[in-house]
Formats: C-alpha cells, structure tokens, sequence
C-alpha cells in the first residue's frame, strides 16, 4: 500500500519549489543518467467503452481503478515497458506490476499465447492480472498520457517508507493511440498548460519538514488526474455516451 498526494503548481513557482525541497531531497539515481535530470514517462491508459473508469475517478469512488502500459524516453521491441493496474481504496493505492520487451507485449495485444511468452515475461501472475483486466471488462486504449518527470527521493533513506517527490511536467496527450504506438508522438493536445504535478509518494508517513513547504507555496492538494485531464484535453473523446464503434475497435 502506498499513498500519493497531488497538487497542481503554476509554473512560475517551480524553481523556487524545487529549491525549498533540494535541502532535504536528492535526485533519483535513474534521473541522474538522463539529460538535465529528467526522462519522460508515457502511458496508454484503457477503459472500457462507457469510460467506466474515467467516471468513477470524476465521481470520487472510493475504490477504483486504472489499467495502463507504462514506457519511458524512446524505445524499440527490446525496450522494457509496463503492465500496471493501479487500485485506490480510500486513501492507499496498491499496484500489481509486471514488465517485459515492448515486442513480446505487442504479440500478446495481437494474440499470441500468454504461457509462450512467460518465459520473457518478469511477475507473470501481474500479467495474468493484465490480460484479464483487458478482456474481461472489454478495455480498449483511450489515451496516450506523456510528461517529463523529474523525481527526487529523500536524503535520509527509510527503505520502509520510501518518500519520493515528483514533478511532472509538459504534460500532453494523443487520443485513441495505437499499442504499437507507445513511443510516436504527433498531434499531442497538452494538459493543465501553464501548471505542474507535483506528487509526494511515501508508504508510512509523510515528513514533518514537507507540510511548512507546502504551506509556504499555498498549495492545495487535489485529485489532478492526468488520466482524466487527458481526456478532458481531446475533445474527440465523447465520455458521455456509449461509443458503440469504439467497442469494437480491435487492441492494436
């Protein structure tokens, strides 16, 4: 279980936000191999053709859902993406998670046998979990979700806790995107312009030090959803009817 508090920043504030946590914060070693500390995340969310899940997110049920696979910066068939299904109980989140080659996913979206294609599959239970996530509720890829992340984690280590800061930034979309697709980017429709995500991640506690900066800034914590303010970002996407073509759309 883990929680995440969100807060959407003005971009004005970013510099001086970051150097209020720098004293207790130090990059993520993964952010320190990339240029200028940052990688960007990109996510094809599902949902199923009434947008159950958009819905439940916009009308604060407390137990919900989101499928997405995850990749990051630019990849090929041999890069490492992300089969996620992120649940929210009330306040905690818990997330199963299994990661395999970009390629071997694709030819389990286009059919190919999920027991040939455990072998380069890493927590294949967390697959399984995927797929049938997938067919059972009929999910169908809604949104591609893209942003620059820049995370930090915090100076004293508490493996237990695991406090992270992030700031996602650039946050941008592409409609009904393809599977094949998860690394193109053309046409994009940006989300919240003129702001940030900040998102504070801990398992335990949240530091005492963090809540004086976070009132310093006047920030308020809030839903910030980048699933759902991608959608609301395309137009395209009708969430308030049943898009029967939708439903039919093949998972490519």
């Amino acid at each position: 279980m883990r929680y995440e508090f969100k807060y959407l920043v003005p971009i004005e504030q970013y510099e001086a936000l970051k150097a209020a946590l720098l004293p207790f914060m130090t990059l993520d070693k993964f952010a320190q191999k990339q240029p200028n500390g940052l990688y960007t995340v990109r996510s094809i969310y599902f949902d199923t053709p009434g947008f159950d899940m958009y819905h439940t997110k916009i009308d604060g049920v407390a137990h919900r859902m989101k499928v997405r696979l995850r990749g990051y910066n630019t990849g090929d068939d041999n890069s490492t993406v992300f089969m996620e299904i992120k649940r929210k109980y009330e306040g905690p989140i818990l997330k199963n998670r299994s990661d395999a080659p970009f390629g071997v996913v694709k030819k389990m979206f286009e059919g190919a046998s999920f027991e040939d294609s455990t072998s380069n599959i890493h927590n294949p239970d967390n697959a399984r979990r995927f797929f049938y996530q997938i067919l059972r509720k009929n999910l169908q890829p809604v949104v591609n979700v893209i942003y620059e992340r820049e995370p930090f984690m915090a100076n004293t280590l508490n493996i237990d806790n695991d406090f992270r800061c992030t700031f996602d930034m650039h946050l941008r979309s592409i409609a009904y995107p393809k599977i094949s697709s998860l690394y193109e980017e053309g046409q994009v429709r940006f989300v919240y312009p003129g702001y940030f995500i900040l998102e504070i991640k801990f398992n335990q506690y949240c530091p005492t030090w963090v809540k004086p900066i976070i009132e310093g800034f006047q920030l308020r914590k809030e839903p910030a959803s980048k699933y759902v303010g991608a959608i609301d970002a395309n137009p395209f996407i009708n969430v308030m009817r049943r898009n029967d073509i939708f439903a039919k759309m093949p998972v490519r």
